[in-house]
Formats: C-alpha cells, structure tokens, sequence
C-alpha cells in the first residue's frame, strides 16, 4: 500500500470519527434533563419514553421533590419537578425566572402489607393515630394481628407535603406535635427514599403501613379506605382523585391544594404536581423543552389513568398549556 493511500484511509478514518463524534455531541446536547418528585416519576418515565419516537428525549431522575427543587435553583437541569409548589424564596434565587404549571394529579394511599387484614378502613383520627405511634397493633383496628410496622420517606418529599399537610387538616395534634412539610420529625417508624424506596420496604416487611402515590399499590400492597370529610369511606383512585382535586382553586402562581376536600366521592389525601421550568436562558433547548411539556400535557394525558394518576381537565389543563408558552429562549 502507497504512503498517499494509507494517508487518504487515515484521513478517511479520521473525517468519518470526527462525524460520529459531532453526531453523538448533537444527540446528547438535544436530551433534555429534569429531575424531582417521585410522585409522578413511574408517569413521567412512560410519557416521555412514547415520545421518543417523536424525537423528544428526556430524561428525567426521580430523586424526590426537595432534591428537584434545590437542581432547578441551581440552575443544573432543563427542568424541575416538585409535589409541592416552588416556595417564593426560591422561586426568588431563580434569576431566569419560574414557569410552574400542574402536570398531573394523583392521589397518596396509606398502603399496608397485611394478609390478615383485608378490606382495611381507616378513619381520619385513626390515620393520624397510625402514623403518631398512639394506635400499635392490628389487633388496635380490628384488622389482623401483630405489631404495626411503620414506613415513611426519609428524603424531602413532596408526597410527604401534602401527606402531612392532611393529617394536620384531620388533627389539631398532629399539626402542633409534627406539623407538616417535605420533611418532618416522625414519632416512628422507619424511612425509604423516594416512593420506590417506601414501596419496596413495606413490600418486604409484614404487618407494615405507609404512604405511597396510589400507583405504587400493587402486588402484596393494599390500600385502606380513608374516611373523607363527609364522612365516607373511599379508596384512591381516578374518580375519586378527580372529585377531590376539581375543590382546588389555583393562583396566579397555578399553585393550590385542599388537604380535606369536600364531597361525598372525594378521595381525602389528592394532590397535583407541577413542572418548573426556567421563563428565559433556554437558548435553542426552548423549543425542544416545549415540545415535551406539551407532550406531557396532550399525548401524555390519555395515559394518565391507566397508570394510577389523576388526569388534568378543563380549566386547570388549558392554564397548564398556556403556562408552557412563557417557556422562552
């Protein structure tokens, strides 16, 4: 072989790696990133894996609510996601500003791991009770025996937002002894991260309760009954989701909660979740960032229910999309 043809192959060579490398540059710079709430991951994960084909690639990192909120203020992914609205004091340290809009609604279950009790009922009082270690055994709630295993999430959470901004709507004592938040001091019990986490322990320990978003029941988990404000005993689901969260009311943030909705249908502890996007320094990631949330709030939304989540209706769905349209470059 010639010195010219070896110096034409090499560059050949050269020419095509640097094509693949200017390709796989483009590929991963055009992959959006977000990361929060686990709330909504299992949602979000199918939402933007059927969007692939429509060259909208995301990932998204379910790592809890606290830790999306802390990523979106540092300014480390395209896109946050929160269970509980963006506080005023962070959305101030976001030089780029916020756009935050409902994605989805869900509703959180008490789940428990109990073969001997089954059709579990629960009222508010003893909810709170549970959950303050005053209520220690099954025995304590006519359902099955042995001693109550508690589980709750050890990292900020969203879901543990409004799970205990509940119990302090059910409890005047709960309220002054733990109060509520992404992360509170719990009398008992012992943590997971994320609802994965939470899922994973209560599946491997009997006798055990927690609280889980309603599409992590499944296999040995049970979801009890939860007595709501008007006095009925429902399960979390879609329905009785949707009848809670139409008692919400957003402000202009699109933020809004009702930890005891009214209705006879109303599933008591329901709750939306929200996207966090930046309102500038997006540059040509913008439109691609459009795209998804879009997605997320057209496409995404038929498939909401079939995976154990609320999905956005009418007036809340409409602000959401145009919230989606201050996303600029």
């Amino acid at each position: 072989m010639s010195f010219v043809k070896k110096v034409s192959i090499c560059g050949t060579v050269s020419a095509a790696l640097a094509s693949i490398t200017a390709a796989t540059s483009v590929l991963a710079s055009s992959t959006l990133n977000g990361a929060g709430a686990s709330f909504p991951a299992p949602f979000y994960q199918a939402a933007f894996a059927s969007a692939a084909g429509k060259g909208i690639r995301v990932n998204y990192q379910s790592v809890g609510s606290g830790a999306g909120v802390r990523q979106f203020v540092a300014g480390t992914v395209d896109f946050g996601a929160t269970d509980e609205p963006i506080k005023p004091a962070e959305a101030a340290k976001v030089k780029r500003g916020v756009v935050q809009f409902p994605a989805v609604g869900g509703t959180i279950a008490i789940a428990y791991n109990n073969p001997g009790c089954k059709g579990l009922k629960l009222s508010q009082k003893q909810a709170v009770d549970v959950f303050l270690g005053k209520i220690k055994a099954w025995e304590q709630l006519k359902c099955g025996k042995g001693k109550i295993n508690v589980v709750h999430r050890s990292d900020g959470s969203g879901t543990t937002f409004a799970f205990t901004n509940s119990l302090s709507a059910f409890s005047p004592e709960w309220k002054r002894k733990v109060g509520e938040g992404k992360s509170v001091k719990w009398p008992l019990g012992v943590g997971g991260k994320g609802n994965e986490g939470v899922a994973g322990i209560l599946s491997n320990t009997p006798g055990s309760i927690g609280y889980v978003n309603q599409a992590y029941v499944r296999g040995k988990l049970k979801a009890a009954a939860l007595q709501n404000k008007a006095g009925r005993y429902v399960l979390p689901s879609v329905k009785s989701g949707a009848a809670a969260l139409n008692n919400i009311r957003l402000d202009g943030n699109l933020a809004g909660e009702d930890p005891n909705p009214a209705g006879a249908e109303s599933y008591p502890i329901s709750t939306l979740t929200w996207i966090l996007a930046y309102q500038s320094g997006n540059g040509a990631r913008a439109a691609g960032i459009r795209k998804a949330m879009n997605h997320l709030l057209g496409p995404a939304q038929s498939r909401a229910d079939d995976l154990g989540y609320v999905p956005l209706r009418g007036s809340v769905l409409n602000a959401a999309r145009k919230a989606v349209g201050r996303i600029g470059s």
